[in-house]
């Protein structure tokens, strides 16, 4: 729709009296998105406060500009997407021309079409699409009032187009009494209350006949600055008080005098009126007909809307607005309850139930007196369709009702179970536990148990991936092996992963090792061994019994992968087995495996998963030394925390960081890093940091730091796959400062390890650690073993680290000519790669053997680039579209486009094709 020409009827000019510092900032805004920028504004305050006013007059202001809008209703809080659908409804027609995983999660997310629940984020892409194309005519300016009823879908999604806008011409304007976490962090505007002053001048203007002086300084004292509270203080005044100063209210609480102001006049009306605002208030949408209908059922007259039009309450337009929500709040709140049900079922019969039936299956709900099993089964279905657009809050909402209205004691708890879990899903975990501990208050069966259990576990992993999880888990599991073998089995898969996630802060009875030796004996699948079972055997195997015992079962689930399996399986289980690929040290299935971890995730618009695809693909990318592909991507991963506020800690940069020699940047990831794994229980992320941090030191030649780094890193014996990684550290460091013991007892446990893998990577690793023990001449046999290992394999950085070993080794031999032969092979695959400190190293090395490098210094980067100009350089130097680049960094298509005519402009270039030539392949 366009601005307005002229404003609402159900508020005045007058009553922006005084909010000169607001309406500017308004003004501003506008002005900038009229320029073709992009601004996002949160105005918060008390209720009376304005804040509805304002927004009215920035629509007001908006003339040439494209205006939606959406406001929240309490009442519809368990309506998913209804706020979004409100404010994005009339730009439908424009869903064709967003990319086609977005176009086909919004039509899910809307009901235009079925399919799987889409992931919420890609849902957010699509409406930051949306908006860039709505706005590319002319500008657009959204409005969204009372956000703190929001729907909880709704306010995820907006919250996140709020922090992707750049330069698309879209105002996003909240107002909201709370300013909640979703918005932290967003501009915000506080509409404060009005100094006595411009109190005074706003009575004066708005009211149409004099007032007593004594009069007008006693209601400004009442209303404490609330705009509202002052003008429904003097409406509920009669004319000779306002001229005589009698019958003054008393010292009641500002709330109490606005409501009951709003009371009174809901009661002077005739009872047909009052009937018909409560049909107005019990129904959410704004639908004028549907209140009508309600209103012919109900027997209401036609003529009773003109008196609650007349006395400024309402406006039924084409949609039905209150003057104010208290209004709406007042008249539901005290009307009786019996009412209020005959209310809803007016409004559930004139509901059209095949073309909106959750809303009909909302109303019969509220109209239920007692329990209905009719009407449960109607929400529970209603929770279905939600769950399937990627509702899970309002699935839960729908469930928990339907609880409420069940008759028999099993159904009712599986609902309530239902509604935790989706809970559970959709992020909030407060209301997950109080479901769970309701339905815990009856009598649950072993099958209830089991599922209250997995519940419970799934929470405590949700909430933090440490150590209160593996017991949750493991409890399940064995209660799930009698009643649901399938998902006990999945839930042991689980497990596993959790106390992974622990290590070395796994409580007592949920270690690695306790669940393995559980999850040996849970129940043998009823089918031939899919992907699945064979992870969680060979798991299983491997840590109960013996590394190499696990072995055969576990190649097998890797080489499975290959078969092919429908992708929402495939996706759930590439993330464990991933990680199995990097624990057998299969470089070539860790390669193919991350690879496609993550092409998945992106094509099927799994955002949630893209963290862990990203990660596990860095680390691959780091240890092939391709460290520019590895900052691209945690580039990607950044813009992917940052959008989605998930608080998830910076491994891969703690890595890149690592990887180049970087110890100022590494330094302050580190701390934030350890941090956070103790904070959380997570073992593995101590364990990780610790490694990073020896290798660091390693590289920089400071090896009494990387000795005590990587003895805290291998003090976790349990994983013996992962043992590798501060090993090799531990060894090195161990050796260069002459203390070889100190790694002797690591290094035994690392050699079995190496020798039952036997790929060459694990092979490579181990004879470099050999020759670094190993005094005198046999040593060299092992420092060719480890470079003839490691030459096939994508390992780059460790094949590079083994010509330095060995070069530094033939130099003390006092052999130089050779020395010099491998340091420089070293020295020039540390400059390919970037891993500078490494370089230093061997250039140092290099120059004592009496050589010099040959290779060239790194190119310099070009900062007068800002980080997300060069990336968006980067990527489009490497051929993706500008829809393409918007995707991967979450910006809109308009913006990309924006930074990259900065990017031309100040490179001196004019086609994407000279991207290649002007910004090299540098890290």
């Amino acid at each position: 729709m366009n601005a307005p020409t002229d404003l609402p009827r159900l508020w005045r000019p007058a009553e922006l009296t005084g909010r000169h510092a607001e309406r500017q900032a308004l003004d501003r805004l506008l002005g900038a998105v009229r320029g073709g920028e992009s601004r996002v504004l949160v105005m918060h305050g008390s209720p009376g406060m304005g804040k509805t006013v304002l927004l009215e007059y920035l629509i007001g202001r908006s003339q040439g500009c494209r205006v939606a809008r959406a406001t929240g209703v309490e009442s519809e809080m368990e309506l998913p997407f209804s706020g979004l659908h409100q404010l994005c409804g009339p730009m439908l027609p424009l869903v064709d021309g967003l990319p086609e995983p977005q176009r086909d999660a919004l039509r899910i997310t809307f009901g235009m079409s079925a399919g799987p629940a889409p992931d919420r984020f890609l849902v957010a892409l699509a409406v930051l699409g949306l908006l860039s194309q709505a706005a590319e005519r002319q500008p657009l300016v959204c409005v969204v009032d009372d956000h703190q009823w929001l729907d909880r879908a709704s306010a995820r999604v907006l919250a996140f187009v709020g922090r992707r806008l750049g330069t698309e011409s879209v105002a996003l304007v909240f107002g909201t009494r709370i300013r909640d976490s979703d918005l932290t962090g967003l501009p915000e505007l506080a509409v404060r209350e009005l100094p006595d002053g411009d109190a005074r001048a706003l009575l004066e203007r708005t009211l149409d006949r004099p007032i007593d002086a004594h009069v007008r300084d006693q209601l400004v004292a009442e209303a404490h600055g609330n705009p509202l509270a002052l003008l429904e203080l003097a409406r509920g005044l009669v004319a000779r008080r306002l001229a005589g100063g009698f019958g003054l209210p008393g010292a009641l609480p500002q709330w109490r005098c606005i409501e009951e102001n709003f009371y009174q006049q809901i009661t002077a009306l005739p009872l047909d009126s009052q009937l018909l605002l409560l049909v107005a208030a019990a129904d959410p949408s704004g639908d004028t007909a549907l209140v009508r209908r309600a209103a012919v059922l109900l027997g209401i007259p036609s003529s009773a809307a003109a008196c609650a039009s007349d006395a400024e309450l309402v406006d039924f337009g084409l949609r039905t607005r209150f003057r104010h929500p208290l209004i709406r709040s007042t008249l539901y709140r005290t009307a009786p309850p019996e009412l209020r049900r005959r209310v809803h079922r007016a409004l559930a019969e004139s509901t059209d139930s095949p073309r909106d039936p959750d809303r009909h299956a909302w109303h019969r709900a509220q109209a239920a007196a007692e329990p209905d099993d009719d009407v449960a089964a109607e929400l529970e279905t209603s929770a279905g369709r939600a769950r399937a657009r990627g509702g899970l809050s309002a699935a839960a909402a729908f469930l928990r009702r339907a609880a409420e209205l069940t008759t028999d004691a099993v159904q009712r708890a599986d609902r309530l179970l239902a509604a935790a879990d989706a809970e559970v899903q959709a992020g909030l975990l407060d209301t997950a536990a109080d479901l769970l501990d309701t339905a815990g208050a009856g009598p649950l069966n072993d099958r209830q148990k089991a599922h209250s259990d997995l519940i419970r576990a799934r929470l405590a992993f949700a909430t933090s991936r440490g150590s209160d999880a593996p017991p949750l888990l493991l409890a399940a599991a064995r209660r799930l092996q009698r009643v649901d073998p399938a998902l006990s089995r999945a839930t042991y898969l689980d497990a596993l992963s959790a106390a992974g996630f622990a290590g070395r802060t796994a409580p007592v009875g949920a270690s690695m090792a306790d669940v393995a030796r559980a999850a040996a004996q849970a129940p043998p699948p009823p089918h031939e061994p899919q992907v699945s079972d064979l992870l969680l055997d060979g798991t299983a195997a491997a840590y109960a019994v013996g590394y190499a015992v696990g072995l055969p079962t576990l190649r097998k689930a890797l080489a499975a992968f290959d078969s092919g399996m429908p992708a929402e399986e495939e996706l759930s289980l590439l993330w464990m087995a991933t990680t199995t690929a990097m624990r057998l040290w299969e470089d070539d299935h860790w390669e193919a495996l991350s690879a496609r971890h993550l092409r998945l995730a992106r094509e099927s618009g799994a955002l949630s998963e893209l963290p862990l695809a990203l990660t596990s693909r860095i680390y691959l990318l780091l240890f092939s030394g391709d460290l520019a592909q590895a900052a691209r991507l945690d580039d990607e991963l950044q813009a992917i925390v940052s959008a989605t506020g998930s608080g998830m800690v910076a491994y891969s940069a703690l890595g890149v960081a690592a990887f180049r020699g970087d110890q100022a940047t590494f330094a302050p990831l580190l701390t934030t890093a350890r941090a956070d794994a103790v904070r959380r229980g997570e073992g593995n992320g101590i364990t990780f940091a610790q490694w990073a941090n020896a290798l660091l030191h390693n590289s920089l030649g400071n090896y009494r730091e990387a000795l005590l780094a990587a003895q805290d890193a291998a003090a976790y014996r349990q994983d013996p796959g992962t043992l590798i990684w501060p090993a090799v550290e531990l060894v090195e460091a161990a050796v260069r400062i002459g203390e070889p013991e100190a790694a002797t007892e690591v290094y035994q446990q690392f050699a079995e390890v190496a020798q039952a893998s036997a790929t060459p990577a694990a092979l490579g690793l181990c004879a470099r650690s050999d020759a670094l023990l190993t005094a005198g001449p046999e040593a060299e046999q092992h420092y060719r073993a480890a470079i003839g290992h490691l030459e096939h394999t994508r390992l780059r950085l460790d094949f590079a680290r083994a010509h330095l070993v060995f070069g530094e080794w033939l130099r003390r031999e006092r052999r130089r000519n050779e020395a010099r032969a491998h340091l420089r092979t070293a020295h020039d695959m540390f400059v390919a790669m970037g891993t500078l400190a490494f370089a230093h190293r061997a250039e140092l090395e290099l120059k004592a053997a009496g050589g010099l490098s040959s290779s060239p210094s790194l190119p310099a980067a070009h900062t007068d680039l800002t980080a997300q100009e060069a990336q968006i350089a980067r990527l489009a130097r490497d051929g993706l579209s500008n829809p393409e680049i918007a995707t991967r960094l979450f910006l809109s298509p308009r913006t990309v486009q924006y930074h990259l005519r900065k990017v031309f402009a100040k490179l001196g270039i004019t086609s994407r094709s000279q991207l290649d030539r002007a910004i090299p392949d540098v890290t």
